[in-house]
């Protein structure tokens, strides 16, 4: 929120009147300096993003004061093109000194440039595989699978990303080679494989690669016979219009993903998304609505023991998580840090990029509800796993929690922790 608002400023200053509440009493709720409050009101200040939050919750304006200050970010597609699993070669290049990419490349582009080595000559094959065989490689790619997913908790994504991609290609051409019952399960591992890197690829900070994957990933189950991971589609693009502060789109494509056709999980993940959404939006009803459809979705077990766990698997109480985590957004910081403190002491310690990016939002709760030194004590332990899982999301909220102890620099614990968060705060995020 860059441009200083005239409109919020009198409608922020109307509101307080007609709460009987005095420059210095907003001031105590919010845990902003009168100063500032008056500049805002006055038009001379932007408020920032946490500002507007706390005063929307503390005059009950329902989001009105949201509403008049929210910017919808324009550039993502909410739908990326659609392709067939086999429009493409992928290409990739790994260094052991510098950056490796991976990019896909139309398959007349690669006959057009001659694009034939004696590597490639001498990888891949054409004769069919028993299904044996197949069965072997589904087994030892899940068991996989949920490996790359717990290091994927205590890693950095570039260090991961190259053998994802790798085995999803695996996956997609070995499909091909082997009986049906048996393509069907390794295209639908394929696809979590590729949902999988879109997580990993948004937490690089690239939202369309992310968008790029979550779509190879809808076309792989597609070609399996899973039409349903297109809804949870959905959600992944929630997420990233929710990083973009974009509540209207995040509501929008989560309520998408919620048809009675899909999957119980898959809804119950999108109720959240929305939850999510009416909390950006300072909708505190539409939002408590929405966590208890979600809490209702997700306590039905439905589907194949040994399919992969759609979305987090890490999170003991999702919805309780989800609750602490949107109480911040609508401006209750004190309601948010007691119920993400309850929620963190369930998470596993090893799940360190949970830890953090919970923890993380939890300190900023702590800050916002004027606990400085708290706050501080709470993220010195977790700056070390904010540098090992380098998080473009989690990076978000940390840039969020430096910008409130900025306003305290004479604390002794905000000076300690200062240059650090600083320089975390640097990471990529989009």
């Amino acid at each position: 929120m860059s441009q200083p608002s005239t409109e919020f400023g009198e409608e922020l200053r109307k509101r307080r009147l007609d709460a009987g509440l005095s420059l210095t009493a907003l001031s105590a709720a919010v845990h902003y300096s009168k100063a500032q409050l008056s500049k805002v009101e006055r038009g001379i200040k932007a408020p920032s993003r946490d500002l507007v939050r706390l005063c929307d919750a503390v005059l009950q304006a329902g989001g009105a004061l949201i509403a008049l200050v929210t910017a919808t970010v324009a550039g993502t597609p909410i739908e990326p093109v659609a392709g067939g699993i086999n429009e493409e070669e992928w290409v990739m290049q790994l260094s052991p000194d510098g950056p490796s990419w991976f990019q896909p490349v139309g398959r007349r582009q690669v006959v057009s440039a001659g694009s034939v080595s004696l590597m490639r000559l001498g990888m891949g094959g054409q004769g069919p595989v028993t299904s044996v065989a197949g069965a072997g490689v589904l087994e030892a790619s899940r068991s996989l699978f949920t490996h790359y997913r717990r290091l994927g908790q205590s890693v950095e994504p570039g260090f991961l990303l190259p053998g994802l991609i790798a085995q999803t290609h695996t996956l997609r051409e070995l499909s091909a080679h082997t009986d049906d019952g048996t393509r069907q399960d390794l295209l639908t591992l394929g696809s979590r494989y590729a949902e999988y890197v879109g997580w990993l690829v948004q937490e690089s900070g690239d939202e369309q690669a992310a968008l790029w994957w979550t779509q190879r990933a809808v076309d792989l189950a597609a070609a399996g016979g899973d039409r349903s991971l297109a809804g949870y589609a959905l959600v992944r693009r929630a997420l990233i219009t929710f990083y973009q502060d974009d509540a209207e789109r995040t509501v929008a494509l989560a309520q998408r993903a919620q048809s009675s056709t899909l999957p119980p999980r898959i809804r119950g993940l999108a109720a959240q998304r929305e939850a999510q959404g009416h909390a950006l939006a300072g909708d505190r009803g539409a939002c408590l609505r929405a966590l208890d459809r979600a809490r209702a979705l997700l306590a039905r077990q439905e589907g194949s023991p040994d399919a992969s766990v759609i979305g987090s698997m890490h999170l003991p109480d999702s919805v309780g998580m989800v609750t602490g985590w949107c109480l911040v957004d609508l401006g209750r910081p004190r309601e948010a840090a007691e119920e993400l403190d309850r929620q963190l002491s369930l998470v596993p310690h090893d799940a360190l990029r949970t830890q953090v990016r919970y923890g993380v939002r939890r300190a900023l709760a702590y800050a916002s509800d004027g606990e400085i030194d708290h706050a501080c004590a709470l993220t010195a332990p977790l700056l070390d796993g904010v540098a090992a899982v380098r998080s473009a999301t989690i990076t978000i909220d940390l840039r969020r929690l430096a910008r409130v102890l900025a306003r305290h620099p004479n604390r002794t614990s905000v000076r300690q922790l200062g240059p650090r968060i600083g320089t975390l705060s640097r990471l990529p995020t989009s």
